[in-house]
């Protein structure tokens, strides 16, 4: 045995002697990266704070393997997480999350890069039938019959030092993770469901998933009109405070609120001191560099071409009549979901079923692979008159019929 390993087993040592003590020197983490290399699967959690800046600030990392629990403390002066990093990126083991979008758009932001592989028990509870977006909580109670001690759910994460009993509460998550893991695994081989997770895990590996481009900001923006110079305005001034907010860690709406950007792109000033009268707009974005910054916006919505304009998509004309049609899809969606034991969430979207009433289902997800077998043949179907539906007491009956 050489001189690293007998030196990283006896850091590991003192590591699990700490007890509930959060690993909080390079050192000690490198060790505990050098054993969870060896894991079939390492569950994973994040604890995080995003009240006050633009990117969520990691406040506590847990991590576990089939025979320990562990607390990393990023924000520990000195630590350095670049063997956590290469664990999460590079190491062949399964990292399994819940609800896994936050966490991993964290480690993306800090590292580059994303986790593979990944486990999502969140949609693995809703493949095996326990519902739309099932919390950790719910999983908890129903697999490992155990519950959370919720006075700690709010805690500030942030503060130093954390108490043995918040770092408990911490790590109970991935250790409680392990037990939901493994029954999920099972029930997923048991029912042959297993390939049905990998296009969702594919949408969480993506990276478009979590790079989200300055220039779309301003679809969050909830507006009703549909001209395009106004909405020209809104996305180029969108844009303009995404990455202010980016630039500067703020909270967008610490930087111009909706409401104010809608007012000036409602009514673009004409020269920079009318932004003076702009009604809670910042100092510093009524003035200087700020001001020019927006009047530069605008500029360049106004020089724009009118067919480089954005528009929001026009309500079809069509989904009136395709209402009925629609309704029957969501019927038929809920009572496959009920007896398939399948979230309906995770065969199709509200969208999917629209595009499909108004003839457009041949590009959808829906029209492939297990969600055609359990879902699409039969909507095919209902469209087509082959079958029909039917209530019989408080269930809804779904018949061939015998004329087609």
């Amino acid at each position: 045995m050489g001189v690293f390993q007998l030196a990283s087993i006896t850091i590991f040592k003192r590591i699990q002697e700490n007890g509930m003590t959060p690993i909080t020197n390079t050192e000690e983490l490198n060790a505990l990266c050098q054993r969870l290399e060896k894991a079939a699967y390492i569950t994973v959690d994040t604890e995080f704070l995003r009240t006050s800046t633009y990117y969520s600030k990691l406040c506590l990392i847990q991590v576990a393997d089939e025979d320990g629990a562990f607390a990393i403390d990023p924000l520990a002066n000195g630590l350095k997480l670049d063997a956590f990093f290469k664990l999460m990126n590079e190491c062949p083991a399964l990292k399994v999350f819940h609800a896994a979008r936050q966490d991993i758009e964290i480690l993306y932001q800090l590292s580059g890069n994303i986790p593979t592989p990944i486990f999502d028990t969140q949609i693995g509870a809703m493949v095996c039938g326990f519902g739309e977006q099932v919390g950790y909580e719910t999983l908890v109670q129903s697999i490992c019959n155990a519950s959370l001690d919720k006075s700690i759910r709010f805690t500030d994460w942030s503060k130093r030092p954390l108490s043995d009993r918040q770092v408990s509460y911490a790590v109970s998550d991935v250790t409680h993770l392990r037990d939901i893991y493994k029954h999920l695994k099972a029930e997923l081989e048991k029912t042959n469901r297993s390939a049905w997770l990998e296009e969702e895990m594919h949408i969480l590996t993506s990276n478009d998933t979590y790079d989200q481009p300055p220039e779309d900001a301003w679809l969050r923006i909830k507006t009703r009109t549909n001209n395009r110079q106004f909405l020209g305005r809104l996305r180029e001034l969108g844009a303009l405070r995404e990455r202010e907010a980016q630039k500067m860690n703020q909270p967008r709406n610490r930087i111009i609120r909706d409401e104010v950007l809608l007012e000036i792109a409602a009514h673009p000033p004409k020269v920079m001191s009318d932004l003076e009268t702009v009604r809670s707009l910042a100092n510093r974005y009524s003035s200087g560099r700020g001001g020019q910054l927006i009047m530069d916006a605008l500029k360049n919505a106004h020089d724009m071409n009118e067919e480089d304009l954005p528009l929001l998509p026009k309500k079809n004309d069509k989904y009136e009549k395709a209402g009925p049609v629609l309704e029957l899809l969501k019927v038929l969606l809920k009572q496959v979901s009920k007896d398939k034991k399948v979230a309906t969430k995770l065969i199709a979207t509200g969208g999917d079923l629209e595009a499909l009433a108004l003839g457009r289902g041949e590009n959808l997800a829906l029209m492939r692979g297990w969600r055609y077998e359990i879902f699409g043949k039969k909507a095919t179907d209902l469209l087509n008159g082959k079958i029909f539906l039917s209530a019989k007491g408080t269930n809804i009956l779904i018949t061939d019929n015998a004329e087609n």
